[in-house]
């Protein structure tokens, strides 16, 4: 497995119409924002179709807490190298807070800690997937992904495409830290003034963590929601019976529990209001999509045969890579549920058929 962006989008965008943004326009790439007291909004780019990431700083004291990193490119440090001098200061970073292992948001963790000597926070199972990724151990890496594939019908051209892409999460990934401070489920946080409780969510990544701070009406919701995109819920070669979407969805119905007008801190997007009402486009968005999954199954059919039915655009070879995993991903939510079969042929290829009835 492989992750050359996180977020990196495979189902079309859910219309945000309804929501509420603060801000027109993004912050400029270098440049700092005030979004609430104490925190501030960076945007780093990114060399994808999906081109920026969104960054956050807190007044931690004396210091500063960076929240996700940006990946490890000379244009993104040359990026951090002003807000550093200019924002930051003297005072350095007191601790770099990362939401889960992609490389966007990890990718410049080693660089940071290392050069404030600072603590890196993050959870136990993404500190220990980016080290796999990085050193390609335990399931990880473009073989792996390209099998995967094959099994689920991808042509052996784009299947070569695949498998020669390399370790492409070390190229844009500084080493990472060899120690860190674990987050947890329903962690308290202190950052300066104020305590951020820690959201775990699953099936974007291991264990992502959202940040809330009640008293400032502030979430960060890293990709676990996003005002405009549906965040990539992909099923991987480590885990190739999983269904990542049914904890996904579980996962995004804890924003229901914070106040509906929170402002939602998301890493690619403009930061919003209304995260109750996100939540449920989210909920008919990916019925919708699998609504059209069903459709698609009357006879068997591969994930491959479904991105022309979930993607209604020509893919390049990086978003085939993240449209095969979704397409698995709706499939397998189907099958667990026993509404889809699932059989495999003497070419080996996984093949999935509507139920009668």
């Amino acid at each position: 497995m492989t992750h050359p962006s996180s977020a990196a989008v495979a189902t079309p965008p859910v219309s945000s119409a309804s929501l509420v943004f603060p801000h027109a326009s993004p912050v400029t790439s270098g440049s700092v924002q005030e979004v609430a007291p104490g925190v501030y909004w960076l945007r780093m780019p990114l060399p994808f179709a999906l081109d920026h990431i969104n960054l956050w700083l807190l007044r931690d004291g004396n210091g500063w807490t960076a929240v996700d990193c940006g990946i490890a490119l000379a244009e993104t440090q040359a990026h951090w190298d002003k807000v550093l001098k200019e924002v930051v200061g003297e005072k350095g970073l007191s601790r770099v807070l990362v939401t889960h292992f992609h490389p966007d948001h990890f990718g410049n963790a080693g660089w940071l800690t290392r050069r404030f000597d600072a603590p890196l926070w993050m959870t136990e199972s993404d500190y220990l997937t980016a080290h796999a990724q990085y050193q390609v151990h335990a399931g990880h890496g473009s073989d792996a992904a390209a099998r995967l594939f094959a099994q689920h019908g991808l042509d052996a051209e784009r299947v070569a495409a695949i498998a020669g892409r390399g370790n492409s999460y070390r190229k844009i990934v500084s080493e990472p830290p060899t120690q860190f401070m674990r987050i947890m489920e329903g962690d308290e946080i202190t950052i300066g003034a104020n305590r951020w409780r820690v959201f775990i969510g699953y099936g974007h990544a291991p264990e992502h963590a959202s940040l809330y701070c009640e008293a400032l009406g502030v979430v960060i919701s890293g990709d676990m929601l996003l005002p405009k995109i549906s965040t990539n819920v992909s099923v991987w070669p480590t885990e190739p019976e999983g269904d990542p979407l049914k904890l996904f969805l579980r996962s995004i119905d804890r924003f229901l529990e914070i106040e509906g007008d929170t402002l939602v801190l998301p890493s690619h997007g403009l930061p919003f209001r209304g995260a109750h009402e996100r939540v449920r486009m989210l909920h008919d968005h990916h019925r919708d999509r699998l609504a059209e999954v069903m459709e698609a199954c009357s006879s068997p059919a591969t994930a491959a045969d479904l991105l022309p039915v979930l993607f209604r655009r020509k893919l390049d070879s990086h978003q085939v890579f993240f449209a095969m995993g979704e397409a698995i991903a709706h499939l397998h939510y189907l099958w667990h549920q026993g509404r889809l079969h699932r059989t495999r042929g003497d070419d080996g290829i996984y093949r999935f058929m509507r139920l009668p009835g």
